[in-house]
């Protein structure tokens, strides 16, 4: 139970890391901007003449202030997308699409309850007893100010319930609806309920994280030390960014008004300062007490222990470990990645790291009793110590108290290290037996122990998909497939060798048909294709290269007899049901006015094999489609080219416009309606630009078809010839079981 709640804490810190990946280029475009947009800078420097209003890089670092100020501004929004991408375990751009709705979702719905209990008057204004910062803009909406939390509530919910349900399949009647496109259905189901949930709840939530917040702001200097203890103490773990993360963008950190706006957490608020850099003497060292201390031991700390470990080095092995430890210090310095020195010496030295945690703890509290602020992005390198330190100025953020702190560091890493090493013998790089490699070790190694029993525990666990494997099999194998995509309702697969596909094998997995075009092999599923798309691709992902050809020429030719007799035995079967009177019968009437003919004409092999289903083709003639009688639109294909219906009375059909339309990506359609809307006979469904669609389609006959008919029904064609919208196309007659 530990080790599972572990793992999924280090999914959630990696998740944090593709929304955090943005802040320093958001930063770089903010510093950057304010900077040199700022008129006492300008003034100072004499760079009017080329930064003063009006001219070109001006306009220039107005847009980049802008740009960069809209990232932070957004966060909450950034961060959903993020995590939901990052906790997805497979198709994450689905969970992506998700978020975005849901976020959106919870927001309108807190909005709705804030109206109804009359916090937000009529005019859009706040009512006068709400507290000041407790409701905010977001995306234009106003809701309740939850900052980060808001997007990081929506990115977990949505990748939990996406990874639930991103497989599902639904009764056959909804089964377009299964598989990934459930995702954004759920997500915006439940978080309609999250969001009134929210708005009763989250007060008090709020007013724990303000509580939370203050142990360590009420704390002064020692919940700044104990901070920078905690979050070093986390870095071996992965867990630093789940720790770190809500004093840096959530009332965590603490709130400050800045610019009439209240703003969140101390990296915000640096940042909101730094946009209004012009009306700010000082920048805020309790909000960046987070992170300003980085600086000094990133810049100067660390270097001091790198170099006590090359000093100490075996002579023999000095220049092998000074270069690996020049590399590892530089990257330290330029960009504040510390993982290649820190985990050397925590790998074969943990009392090195004790002292390493220690001394950045302090330095994060020293950092704030002398007032420093300067801000950051992603960590404490030089490139932010000069955008945000030296290029704004001492007078508002005191970096030049970091160098003398900083060289004192130095000093201390430099003579506790050695000291260490020495007296313990510690086996730092280049310090190692003579049979050793000399290298500096990486996360990787701390887990690679665990990551070893983990993959085992998954392999003895791990299942076979017998359905994927039995339809690599019929296509020949992970070898012989180039490609995996579906529509609607069909596996499209483009093979290397079509020979090698086994259609009999194919079809022994429940598929109505297999249609080959070429290198192309249409697998017909019907609407559930799209979860059986995704279990191949796991099972194709999961499995190295494997070859068959099981004969399949020989395979072909007996299942190619066995469907003839097959179809034999089912006309006969027909001719004797006719031969009888039927129990009940269904008119439908055609959706569009053309040239009405048996659905065997049908210029594709699925379709005139009725592999999707029995009914009739139309060629249309005029550029409208309209419901053939009374009743609902299940669906609308994405690519707009087809929609499901299924009448009052009953029965499913689908509407397929022209053959290969899919390949258009909805150019030439332009549909009138959504799915679950009601309709009548008559209605208009969607518009066709027929001349476009003959233009780029293989054919604009449109399959009419029924999808789900019974044993006991059969389809009968009134019309064959020309006909109009409304009049009857064909039957659908019940007999007696």
């Amino acid at each position: 139970m530990k080790d599972k709640i572990f793992g999924v804490l280090q999914r959630v810190g990696r998740s944090f890391m593709l929304p955090i990946a943005i802040l320093p280029v958001a930063g770089l475009l903010l510093g950057l901007g304010s900077s040199f947009t700022n008129t006492t800078t300008i003034e100072t420097y004499g760079l009017q003449w080329l930064l003063g209003d009006k001219t070109i890089l001006h306009a220039l670092l107005v847009i980049m202030n802008a740009v960069g100020s809209t990232i932070f501004d957004n966060l909450p929004l950034i961060f959903a997308v993020g995590v939901a991408i990052g906790m997805a375990k497979k198709e994450k751009e689905v969970s992506a699409l998700s978020a975005v709705i849901a976020y959106f979702v919870m927001n309108v719905s807190i909005n709705a309850m804030l109206k109804i209990s009359g916090k937000i008057l009529a005019d859009g204004s706040i009512a006068k007893d709400v507290l000041d910062g407790t409701i905010t803009s977001v995306c234009g909406i106003q809701s309740l100010q939850m900052g980060v939390f808001g997007g990081i509530i929506v990115g977990l919910g949505v990748a939990a319930l996406h990874n639930r349900f991103y497989k599902i399949e639904l009764p056959n009647a909804l089964s377009f609806f299964g598989g990934t496109r459930f995702v954004p259905i759920i997500s915006t189901v439940v978080y309609l309920f999250v969001g009134i949930l929210m708005y009763f709840i989250w007060p008090t939530v709020q007013n724990g994280i303000y509580a939370l917040g203050g142990v360590v702001t009420g704390t002064g200097y020692f919940g700044t030390l104990l901070f920078g203890i905690i979050k070093r103490a986390l870095i071996p773990f992965g867990l630093h960014h789940v720790f770190y993360m809500p004093f840096w963008q959530t009332a965590v950190g603490g709130t400050m008004e800045v610019a009439g706006h209240m703003v969140e957490g101390g990296q915000n608020i640096f940042f909101a300062q730094l946009a209004d850099s012009a009306n700010i003497a000082h920048f805020s060292a309790d909000a960046t007490r987070y992170f300003s201390g980085e600086f000094i031991f990133m810049i100067f700390g660390l270097p001091g222990a790198a170099l006590a470990m090359y000093k100490c080095a075996k002579p023999e092995k000095k220049k092998q470990a000074g270069s690996l430890l020049l590399s590892a210090t530089l990257a330290c310095m330029f960009t504040g990645i510390t993982e290649p020195l820190e985990f050397s010496f925590l790998f074969v030295a943990p009392a090195l790291f004790a002292v390493q945690v220690v001394l950045a703890g302090s330095a994060y509290m020293i950092a704030h009793i002398l007032n420093i602020a300067v801000g950051l992005t992603f960590s404490g390198g030089l490139l932010d110590f000069f955008l945000f330190g030296i290029l704004q100025g001492n007078e508002k953020t005191s970096w030049m108290l970091v160098i003398p702190v900083g060289i004192v560091y130095f000093l201390l890493y430099y003579f506790i290290f050695s000291f260490l090493i020495k007296k313990f013998d510690f086996k730092t790089p280049g310090r190692e037996d003579d049979d050793t490699e000399t290298k500096l070790y990486t996360k990787a190694d701390v887990n690679e122990r665990k990551a070893a029993k983990d993959t085992k525990a998954s392999d003895d666990k791990a299942t076979v998909d017998e359905l994927s494997q039995t339809i690599s099999r019929g296509l020949g194998g992970k070898a012989n497939i180039s490609d995996v995509d579906c529509c609607a309702t069909r596996l499209r697969i483009t093979v290397i060798d079509p020979e090698k596909v086994n259609d009999a094998l194919l079809k022994s997995t429940g598929a109505s048909g297999v249609v080959h075009k070429g290198q192309g092999v249409q697998i017909i599923y019907g609407p559930r294709v799209t979860v059986i798309k995704s279990d191949l691709e796991d099972y194709l992902a999961s499995v190295t290269e494997e070859h068959f050809e099981d004969d399949a020429a020989e395979n072909n030719t007996a299942d190619a007899s066995k469907t003839k007799d097959s179809n034999t035995s089912s006309d006969k079967a027909q001719d004797s049901d006719v031969e009888s009177e039927p129990t009940s019968t269904v008119i439908i009437s055609s959706p569009m006015t053309g040239i009405a003919a048996d659905l065997s004409t049908a210029p594709d092999e699925a379709f005139a094999g009725k592999m999707m289903g029995d009914g009739a083709v139309v060629t249309p003639e005029e550029g409208v489609v309209v419901a053939p009688e009374d009743g609902t639109v299940l669906f609308v294909f994405d690519t707009k080219h087809a929609l499901g219906f299924t009448t009052d009375s009953g029965i499913g059909m689908i509407i397929h416009v022209g053959i290969d339309t899919v390949k258009l990506e909805g150019k030439g359609f332009d549909v009138q309606v959504e799915a679950g809307c009601h309709v009548n006979k008559g209605d208009v469904l969607m518009k066709l630009d027929l001349d476009y669609l003959k233009a780029n389609a293989p054919s604009v006959t449109t399959p009419v078809i029924c999808t789900e008919l019974k044993d006991n029904q059969k389809i009968r064609l009134i019309t064959d010839g020309p006909i109009k919208a409304g009049e009857p196309l064909y039957a659908v007659d019940t007999y007696e079981k």
